[in-house]
């Protein structure tokens, strides 16, 4: 959350301070891959997704216990449509019409990713069968981008101004199964299927999001075994990730990595970074006790949806400009940008912490 709040233009200003070939690097880093390839800012949405996995083996297993399964998969089903239903109104709502509700946003997908895991989580808690579905996720979404020709497309209406066409499926031709832009089964189905404003892929790609959950619940579940030493876990996850990046780039060459299709191969690499990271962090926070210097990252993490739908009504970039423009802005020059990002992530900061000083927490 960090990142999406301000610490992408916090990097991207750098350049501006100094252009050299590194804040180049850095500032590529902090823009979406346009469709096939892998950038640090391509991790940070599944980065979320995966340590949701991490949180449902903490909370799941605690609902069951207080309520029992049948509460659990009740309070789970609310969460996950609480979730799709603010990621639509943080996307515009009905403010371009009923027909046009957007639905492929960022809470939308983590709520679905959410719901399919955790009721997997709640009824099986099986390891191996839990292995077993992770694996038919990435591979079943593999073989049907990979094996299934798609369908042909014929536009039936030009939907609203600015949006897609509508498209019907027209089964009297069919197209080679492809991974590019719009030409994808993922696509096709999408462009039938999906309600609202049409995507990329975003009903196909739930397998990819499930696995991505799974994957962060085997992380979890790691992370709460009373058979392992705390040093160990921090190198199994570390050890885990290294070989999920190796096989999701070697998956990639022949399934490509595609954020906007949430491809299996891009869920290894991203899972890979993530379970790096975790172990990482929790080798120097949980085995080494350094706690004190995350102390504000804790603020933002405990009310990470809130401050994301209030950063759609703030607007915190808009807010420091007030403070850091037009002349201010003029005699700081070249460190202009790199302040009012600044300004703006202590403004984040300085929200969460008076959420957290004050236990307020947003509960689904």
């Amino acid at each position: 959350m960090f990142w999406i709040m301000g610490g992408d233009q916090l990097i991207r200003s750098l350049q501006k301070i100094d252009a050299s070939p590194f804040t180049a690097e850095l500032n590529e880093q902090m823009e979406h891959v346009p469709f096939a390839g892998f950038h640090f800012y391509d991790l940070i949405f599944p980065l979320f997704v995966f340590m949701v996995g991490v949180a449902i083996t903490f909370s799941v297993p605690r609902m069951i216990r207080r309520q029992g399964r049948g509460a659990a998969v009740k309070r789970i089903a609310i969460r996950s449509v609480i979730l799709v239903l603010l990621g639509a109104l943080y996307m515009g709502g009905v403010s371009n019409g009923f027909k046009n509700i957007y639905f492929a946003g960022v809470l939308q997908r983590i709520g679905v990713a959410y719901f399919f895991a955790a009721l997997i989580f709640c009824l099986c808690r099986n390891v191996k069968a839990l292995v077993l579905i992770c694996i038919a996720c990435l591979v079943g979404y593999w073989a049907l981008m990979t094996f299934v020709p798609v369908p042909g497309l014929i536009a039936k209406g030009t939907g609203a101004p600015g949006f897609l066409p509508v498209y019907n499926f027209d089964f009297s031709h069919f197209n080679p199964p492809s991974c590019a832009s719009g030409k994808s089964l993922a696509y096709a189905i999408d462009q039938v299927f999906m309600p609202g404003q049409k995507f990329e892929g975003t009903l196909l790609s739930t397998l990819g999001a499930i696995a991505n959950a799974l994957l962060g619940i085997f992380a979890g579940l790691l992370l709460q075994s009373q058979s392992v030493l705390p040093k160990m876990k921090s190198l199994w996850l570390v050890v885990a990730g290294v070989v999920s990046v190796e096989l999701g780039f070697l998956w990639g060459l022949e399934f490509p990595i595609v954020k906007l299709l949430w491809t299996s191969s891009y869920v290894l690499v991203a899972c890979g970074y993530s379970a790096i990271l975790l172990g990482l962090f929790h080798q120097i926070i949980d085995v080494w006790g350094f706690k004190k210097w995350c102390q504000p990252f804790v603020w933002i993490g405990m009310n990470a949806i809130t401050i994301y739908l209030i950063s759609a009504v703030v607007g915190f970039p808009k807010v420091a400009t007030r403070f850091i423009g037009a002349d201010i802005a003029a005699a700081l020059g070249s460190w202009a940008d790199f302040t009012r990002a600044a300004l703006a992530l202590f403004f984040v900061f300085v929200v969460c912490r008076f959420l957290y000083r004050r236990q307020l927490f947003l509960r689904l």
